[in-house]
């Protein structure tokens, strides 16, 4: 007798939402181990990436938690999070990729934030400085930065099947 094999991810979702509240926690573990073991440091784009990342995991795992509407509305703003920060790691990769001729440091995210108004300091953050466009870690060839476009990708993809299932 053949084992029946799963055609689609789990039916419920609240198990998608943990799902994906749990994967991009365990992203966010593994950017900082990373940084931590191989003394990466991250630039600008890396950390609005991890901003994503968390809230996204946070609004992911109040959706698996919470019932109704309030679940739907976290899920909502968990896929708004995700769809973000894949703009972001999308710019990230473009800057890793065509680098602009004239790239210097410039000031660091915290910054940027403490001492800009947020209209001045975001067209600042997306200039992209040098260590945006610099390539330090790849992992089957693919960035920092593209690895975290495909998870933020799935990641969105997944809260939208869910989503659906409602």
């Amino acid at each position: 007798m053949p084992i029946p094999m799963p055609s689609r991810l789990p039916g419920r979702p609240r198990v998608l939402y943990a799902l994906v509240a749990t994967a991009a926690a365990s992203l966010i573990g593994a950017a900082l181990l990373l940084q931590v073991i191989d003394q990466l440091e991250p630039c600008p784009l890396c950390i609005l990436q991890r901003y994503a990342f968390t809230f996204l995991a946070l609004f992911a795992a109040l959706a698996a938690a919470l019932p109704g509407r309030a679940s739907t509305a976290c899920a909502l703003l968990s896929l708004a999070c995700g769809l973000t920060g894949a703009g972001v790691a999308a710019w990230h990769v473009r800057l890793q990729l065509f680098p602009p001729e004239e790239a210097s440091c410039g000031p660091s995210l915290q910054y940027l934030l403490s001492n800009l108004p947020l209209g001045r300091a975001l067209p600042r953050i997306f200039q992209g400085y040098a260590d945006c466009t610099q390539v330090d870690w790849t992992f089957l060839r693919l960035t920092m930065a593209q690895w975290s476009l495909v998870w933020l990708i799935a990641l969105s993809g997944v809260l939208l099947v869910a989503l659906r299932r409602r």
